[in-house]
């Protein structure tokens, strides 16, 4: 018999990444002695880094079944960034893009606050941009 409490807290990294970002959570729950995790992400993207999760916990996910469809009515929730000592914009998109070059969408999406792309100031809240 599966263990609903050791397979949530194996998985809890995955539950975790999809509440913070907007997964709306309909089931947790063994069914067929796996745990079934059932939800609805707001895009592709953000299914898609849940599924990451789940393959860093385990590439297999054999005592697993991830449900997880789209639903474009849902809000897709805003990332942040707090701008540490030596940050740069270039810095923070390789961090969440993998692409230093990127740097440009993150300056774009925060004209409100930043005048110069070159001058971020620590404490800074910067919005993320998917």
């Amino acid at each position: 018999m599966a263990n609903l409490d050791a397979l949530k807290k194996k998985y809890q990294p995955v539950i975790d990444v999809a509440q913070t970002r907007g997964v709306s959570i309909k089931n947790v729950h063994i069914e067929n002695e796996k745990l079934l995790i059932r939800g609805a992400a707001p895009n592709d993207a953000i299914k898609n880094e849940v599924w990451a999760k789940i393959k860093a916990i385990d590439p297999v996910y054999a005592d697993l079944t991830a449900d997880i469809t789209i639903d474009p009515k849902l809000p897709v929730p805003v990332k942040t960034y707090d701008v540490v000592a030596g940050d740069t914009l270039s810095k923070i998109a390789k961090h969440y893009y993998g692409d230093a070059s990127k740097y440009m969408k993150i300056f774009e999406a925060n004209k409100d606050q930043l005048k110069d792309p070159n001058k971020i100031a620590v404490g800074q809240k910067l919005r993320i941009p998917d």
